[in-house]
């Protein structure tokens, strides 16, 4: 199933299914999809997570209610989730900008938000270049850390560059150069589970068998093809750019869908002037 078909089939599993408890995780589990590249995808193709979806429409949806029937707050606010009327009314209060009693009278301006349609829009002119290669089965010695799902698309965070950069400080980089013979640098990342609410995410350095460090793991990068692109710009921000086109551009009108595994960035030990690091993308023919 292709990213854009993944998206329409969540959507329509999100309405049938909106006046139950149901968040990003349940919709993953529908598509088979791990939570992590669930929700990458869905918030890199869509601008939002699918959290906010289901929260926006279930507000949207309890307001349009609120005026055309004459429930009570109270009835409404247990029918679509909330706890109790106080977490409903602040957060009715939020999206809408008034409380659910003054959404009841005549005339109160309320946010409307309907559901998504998913549609091909056609845009020309930009060139995104890639190449497809198949590699070999290969280990990466690594040091690892834990990041939460929802994380890795939240507008402004830095917990990824924060981590390169204590790497930096505490020496990794020396560990990992003393104990392997090439010395491109790789950023991977991969579901810990497909259940999990977390991700792991390594900076390694290709691994040749030698001694492995207290602290440090080796992460084994499974056979496939890979998708290949560089990522052009002076730092990260040019990884989310990437990304960005990547999910958007590449992966529904390309031959290939994505793989639900690791994917990596890799920053070649020469360096390169034309480019900040290359994102290798796991894909299958469609």
């Amino acid at each position: 199933m292709d990213c854009i078909q993944s998206i329409q089939k969540a959507i329509e599993y999100m309405e049938e299914h909106m006046l139950e408890e149901i968040n990003y995780e349940d919709v993953a589990r529908q598509l088979y999809m791990s939570n992590y590249h669930f929700h990458r995808m869905f918030s890199m193709i869509t601008g939002m997570t699918a959290n906010e979806y289901i929260r926006n429409r279930k507000l949207s949806m309890a307001a349009q209610e609120l005026i055309m029937s004459g429930n009570r707050v109270i009835d409404i606010a247990y029918k679509y989730g909330y706890e109790s009327p106080e977490s409903f009314t602040k957060a009715f209060s939020r999206f809408h900008g008034v409380t659910p009693n003054v959404a009841k009278r005549s005339g109160a301006k309320l946010q409307s938000f309907n559901r998504l349609v998913i549609k091909i829009k056609l845009e020309g002119g930009s060139v995104m270049e890639y190449r497809i290669v198949e590699r070999e089965k290969f280990q990466l010695l690594t040091k690892v850390q834990s990041f939460c799902n929802e994380s890795v698309t939240e507008e402004g965070n830095t917990e990824i560059p924060r981590f390169w950069k204590k790497c930096s400080e505490d020496g990794v980089f020396n560990v990992l150069n003393k104990h392997t013979k090439k010395h491109d640098f790789y950023g991977v990342c991969a579901p810990v589970s497909k259940e999990s609410k977390y991700f792991d995410y390594g900076i390694g350095m290709v691994y040749d068998g030698g001694e492995v460090p207290d602290g440090y793991q080796i992460w084994n990068v499974e056979p496939t093809l890979w998708a290949v692109f560089k990522c052009i710009g002076e730092d990260g921000r040019c990884i989310g750019e990437t990304w960005d086109r990547i999910f958007k551009e590449f992966l529904p009108s390309s031959d290939y869908n994505m793989l639900d595994d690791t994917d990596f960035e890799l920053y070649p030990e020469d360096g390169n002037s034309d480019y900040f690091c290359e994102i290798w993308v796991p894909v299958e023919k469609k």
